[in-house]
């Protein structure tokens, strides 16, 4: 099987994320400000909280972008807001030629957007495609993979439309924020999209980046307070921003070091290959020689491997997934159900990882006697 995992930062890079993520907070916050709980409601003259429009800005500084923008609704509604600023009702949508995300799927229909596919693995395809077709008024690129054979670049994507178009460029930076060198709008999109909850934050708030003309639009239309992201609901996006790039680097190795282990040094025997796949977030695609990929997830759980996930990497999953593969990776290759289990290390080590696969193997081995 050949996979194009996502390029993640290293170590040290992370560490300097983490490094220059604090000194943009000091940039507007004052100490005592960042020891409190924020403010509440809809402050007169800024029409949501200020601790709020602070993180905000700590946000877009960051990221080297005009504005960012907190949402109710996670990853799904910022995606879905950034497609509304960007878009209206029966415009066109270009979107890469895969299985589109469900949730996006739906956000597309609700707004009632037309699509246009192209296979942004080839970029003179991608070309053509906004020649054939110059209704197009907006590009979506989900920045992790799609397909298994995935192997685009954001970076030579955005370029490819930017030198043929003016159209939006929205991008989907759910597993890739915190993760990889640039998102969408550090690499010129229009928009980054993402979930806070992916990166250690609270449930339900997303974020979008870019563009101001777009961002103000959105913010005038969320004048209800019940819209507003509380002043303490953004300082806990501030805090999971924090950490959340050293946490995933770390987790990133695990994944490269539980690969090793088990493709190249072949530590179990009874595992056929394993892969690293980004499906959505950046896993370990495990394959045995035998149909026991159900019996391992049953046995793994009782081992302490979570049995699914809450946001994929949320921060209440500390102990690793092991989980069914996706529908996607499986639409190839059948017996790959059967056969392979997916894993996500989230804050464990490659010895327990190792551990949690023997002792399965060992364990179903027991039960089937």
């Amino acid at each position: 099987m050949k996979t194009v995992p996502l390029e993640s930062i290293s170590l040290e890079t992370a560490m300097s994320y983490q490094f220059r993520f604090i000194d943009c907070i000091m940039h507007h916050f004052t100490g005592s400000q960042i020891l409190a709980c924020g403010d509440l409601g809809v402050v007169k003259g800024l029409n949501k909280p200020e601790t709020t429009q602070k993180v905000e800005k700590v946000i877009a500084e960051f990221f080297n972008a005009e504005k960012a923008l907190l949402v109710r609704g996670s990853g799904t509604n910022a995606i879905r807001y950034a497609l509304h600023a960007c878009l209206s009702c029966n415009d066109t949508l270009l979107v890469h030629k895969a299985p589109i995300y469900p949730t996006t799927q739906t956000s597309i229909s609700m707004l009632g957007l037309r699509v246009v596919k192209a296979d942004y693995n080839n970029l003179e395809e991608v070309k053509q495609t906004l020649e054939k077709h110059p209704e197009i008024k907006g590009v979506l690129i989900q920045y992790t993979r799609q397909n298994v054979e995935d192997s685009y670049s954001m970076q030579e994507v955005i370029d490819v439309i930017r030198r043929q178009s003016n159209v939006a460029i929205i991008t989907d930076d759910n597993y890739a924020v915190m993760k990889v060198k640039g998102i969408g709008v550090e690499l010129k999109a229009d928009l980054s999209c993402f979930s806070t909850f992916k990166l250690l934050g609270p449930e339900g708030i997303g974020c979008i980046v870019g563009k101001a003309a777009y961002i103000d639009a959105l913010a005038k239309q969320m004048y209800s307070g019940g819209l507003q992201c509380q002043g303490w609901e953004a300082l806990e996006v501030l805090r999971g921003l924090v950490y959340a790039p050293v946490s995933l680097a770390i987790q990133g190795q695990t994944i490269e070091e539980c690969h090793r282990r088990l493709q190249i040094q072949k530590e179990l025997p009874e595992v056929k290959g394993a892969y690293i796949v980004n499906g959505q977030s950046k896993i370990l695609l495990v394959e045995f020689y035998e149909d026991i990929a159900q019996d391992i997830l049953n046995y793994a759980q009782t081992l302490g491997a979570l049995p699914y996930p809450v946001g994929a990497e949320s921060k209440y999953e500390m102990c690793p997934l092991f989980y069914k593969i996706s529908a996607t990776f499986a639409s190839g290759n059948p017996l790959l159900a059967k056969r392979a289990i997916r894993i996500n290390p989230n804050r464990a080590g490659a010895d327990t990882i190792i551990r949690v696969l023997k002792e399965s193997l060992e364990g179903i081995k027991y039960v089937s006697k």
